[in-house]
This record gives C-alpha cells, sequence and structure tokens, in this order.
C-alpha cells in the first residue's frame, strides 16, 4: 500500500497532431484543430463541424503484425499508436527483461463504428426535415431508418475493450487488462484505478490512459439531440469557448492518450525518466439524473477533495487545473462553482484552463490526454491557454488563462472529468520529490 506510482512515458493522437511536442507546442500557441467535418456527409447537421484527427496511418508507428492491428477499429488503432510513443518515451522499447505477467493495460473506452455507411445514410433520410435540418421529432424516425438500413456492411466494434486487447498482444502485456466505460470520465478513471493496481502490488507497469472516435452520423446525431454541440457553422474554429458568456455547447474531438503508470522503485532500477508522481485520485458519482451534473456541483467537489485527501495536498498546494471546461452553459457554470467550493479564497489564485477550446472534446480520451498536458506543464514550466475566451461569464470568473500560454513554475497539478452519467474524477500529479 505504501507503494509509490510514477509516469515515465507519454503519448497522444490528436487532432492537433500525432507527436507528443509538435502537438503541445501547437496548444501552447493556441491554434485550433476545429472544422468542417469529412468523416462523412455533416452538412445538413445541425453541427457540421468537429475536430479530427487527420492524415493518421498506423503504420507511422507499427511495425509487426501490422495487418491484424489495421483491422481494428479507428478506436483501437488510435490506441495504439499513442501507447507505442508512451512506450518509446517511457524508454521501454528494447528489451528489458520485464516480466509481462506485471505488465497491465486500462482504458478507458467506448463504442465505434467501423464502417458507418449505413448509419450515414439512415441519418440523412431520417434526421431532418424538408428544409434540410435536423428537428427533435425525427429522433424515433430516424432511430428507425437507422435499425432497417442495418446490415452487414455494418460492423460495429461489439466489444469496446478491444483497444485494450490490441495493445495487450503488441506490448506482450500478460498482467490485468480491463476497460471503464464511464463516458467523458473514462481515461482519467482508468488511471485513477490502474494507479490502485500498482499500489495493490498487481503489477509493476500498467498502459493506461483512453482512446475514442464518436465522429460519426449516430454519434453527432445523439449530442445534437441533448443539445450539447455547439452550432457555429458560421465560425467553427470559434465553437468551442470554455467559460466564455457566449458558449453554446462543446465541439466534438477524436483521440487517444495513453500513458505508461510504474511503481516508483521499478522505475528508478532501470533509471527511467520520470515525468511526474501520480498522488491523488478521487472518484465519485452525483446519484442524480443519466446525463445531467448536479446543480450544486456536489459530485465534481466530493472528486476533488477526495483527491486532495489521498495526495495529503491542501488547495494551496495546486498551482494548475487542467478544467473539464466542455464549453456548455451547464458544465463551465457548475464546474467553477465546484472550484471555488473547493478551492476557497485560492480559487482566484489558481490557473485553469481547457485545451478543448483547441481540439475539442475527446469523450473518452480527453481526461488522459488533459493529464498529459498536465505533464508537460510541469516540465516545461508553462501552462496551455483556454482559447476563444472573449465575453466574461459573471458566473464563470476565475483565471481561466485566456488566450495566451503562461509561463509559470508548475509543481502540482489537478485534472477534472465529469462524464454523462454524474461520473466525476480527478487526478493530481506533482514533480517527483524524494
Amino acid at each position: 500500500m505504501d507503494r509509490r506510482i510514477v509516469i515515465t512515458g507519454a503519448g497522444w493522437v490528436t487532432p492537433l497532431g500525432h507527436d507528443l511536442e509538435s502537438a503541445w507546442k501547437r496548444m501552447l500557441e493556441g491554434q485550433c484543430a476545429v472544422a468542417p467535418t469529412t468523416l462523412f456527409d455533416a452538412k445538413t447537421f445541425p453541427s457540421a463541424f468537429t475536430a479530427e484527427v487527420r492524415n493518421f496511418s498506423l503504420d507511422d508507428f507499427v511495425q509487426k503484425n501490422v495487418e491484424a492491428h489495421r483491422e481494428g477499429s479507428r478506436n483501437a488503432r488510435f490506441a495504439l499508436a499513442a501507447a507505442v510513443m508512451a512506450w518509446r518515451y517511457a524508454g521501454l522499447d528494447s528489451d528489458l527483461g520485464l516480466d509481462p505477467t506485471r505488465v497491465g493495460v486500462y482504458l478507458g473506452g467506448g463504442e465505434g463504428p467501423i464502417n458507418f455507411q449505413p448509419f450515414a445514410d439512415a441519418a440523412v433520410v431520417g434526421c431532418r426535415n424538408d428544409q434540410g435540418q435536423a428537428t427533435p421529432l425525427d429522433a424515433p424516425r430516424w432511430a428507425q431508418n437507422a435499425l432497417q438500413m442495418l446490415d452487414a456492411t455494418c460492423e460495429l466494434e461489439q466489444d469496446p475493450n478491444m483497444a485494450g486487447a490490441h495493445l495487450a498482444v503488441h506490448f506482450g502485456a500478460e498482467g490485468p487488462n480491463l476497460n471503464t466505460l464511464t463516458a467523458c470520465a473514462a481515461s482519467t478513471q482508468a488511471i485513477g484505478e490502474a494507479t490502485h493496481i500498482i499500489r495493490y502490488g498487481d503489477a509493476d507497469v500498467m498502459i493506461s490512459g483512453g482512446t475514442h472516435s464518436m465522429i460519426h452520423p449516430l454519434g453527432v446525431t445523439g449530442f445534437s439531440r441533448l443539445t450539447a454541440l455547439s452550432t457555429r457553422n458560421d465560425s467553427p474554429q470559434t465553437a468551442s469557448r470554455p467559460f466564455d458568456r457566449t458558449r453554446d455547447g462543446f465541439v466534438l474531438g477524436e483521440g487517444a492518450g495513453i500513458l505508461v503508470l510504474e511503481e516508483l522503485e521499478h522505475a528508478r532500477a532501470r533509471s527511467a525518466n520520470i515525468l511526474a508522481e501520480i498522488v491523488g485520485f478521487g472518484s465519485t458519482a452525483d446519484a442524480f439524473r443519466i446525463t445531467d451534473i448536479h446543480e450544486d456541483g456536489r459530485g465534481g467537489v466530493a472528486a476533488m477533495e477526495a483527491a486532495l485527501k489521498s495526495a495529503q495536498l491542501s488547495p494551496g498546494d495546486i498551482d494548475y487545473i487542467s478544467a473539464h471546461g466542455t464549453g456548455t452553459e451547464e458544465n463551465d457554470k457548475i464546474e467553477t462553482l465546484a472550484i471555488r467550493k473547493v478551492f476557497g479564497d485560492h480559487a482566484k489564485n489558481v490557473a485553469i484552463s481547457s485545451i478543448k477550446s483547441m481540439i475539442g472534446h475527446l469523450i473518452a480520451a480527453a481526461g488522459a490526454v488533459e493529464l498529459i498536458t498536465c505533464l508537460l506543464a510541469i516540465r516545461d514550466g508553462v501552462v496551455p491557454p483556454t482559447i476563444n475566451y472573449e465575453n466574461p461569464d459573471p458566473n464563470c470568473d476565475l483565471d481561466y488563462v485566456p488566450n495566451h500560454a503562461r509561463k509559470m513554475p508548475v509543481r502540482a497539478c489537478l485534472s477534472n472529468s465529469f462524464g454523462f452519467g454524474g461520473q466525476n474524477d480527478t487526478v493530481i500529479v506533482k514533480a517527483l520529490e524524494d
């Protein structure tokens, strides 16, 4: 129980890039990856733009079992590429005599059509009225059309745990292999629970994080029906605007973020380069509604307090918060309220930002990608901005690092992920200290 867990590797596939350093540079420059959707014809959808991963090829990352891995879903391919990057960063790409039974995998994930053309056809037929606009009353008709058009040509990734299976095969990881489906909180929860596996002595190394792509007609239609997506079709680059008074919803993104977690002495024994130590984790449920978070932020408050308690830190010890910050009216207001409740007077002093303003919402992969930015902030002494922040909201009155990255000392970071169903997960990382 006294085993300490450090992060020795990190990799991601994001809409801003497929390698750690170039995507990080673009984030710090405040570049935005949001553009009109190209993965399917979205012109008639209420939201015709997303943050896609472009120019991606698994062949750039994997040389063995390529054909088998290429058959995996978009989700699985993203995860494998990010894991290869993380594994190499950790210095584990050579044979170090690892015991394969002591290496495990824990991912956050979700569904993902491999061939979604029948869904695209159904959405075009059933998700617009005579004027070409989707209406709420179309939902039953869309569902019926989708079922009628679903046939053998539409392969669905029925098992979201398949990404974990691809990773296990590629790295020979014979230890625990798990997957969690807690929506937008999934990868943060996976990372937090992976630390428990190491701490309890069931593994020495865990490949953990998340992967997701919902940029397909079914995914976009679902979020549109929830009125969760921005509809700024005239200005996609400014559509994702967390904490801004004029925010109107999130932008759907895709990608993967993978970390190599390692028991401290195991990492030191091989002279690994340590990015940070995971010192705190909190996980709670609102127990409120199927999709809504409780209006008083009680679940987020409890998750942050639990993470601080397990880290043995006070709010004043946190230098930077990577916010869930989706850009919806409800989420940003309630997350701000929760931060104020937990951090008290320090809430005004802590730097907070949401990289969703640049890469959209990666759903099950969001938390892992956002935690990686915390690691890089500690490493480089700079925090990424919240872009498109132009109109202050009296309900969101904290320091959101508006529009420009900020050079500052960073020792400890807190990362929030709040998922549909009222799932709340918080991870705290800090620079390693003896």
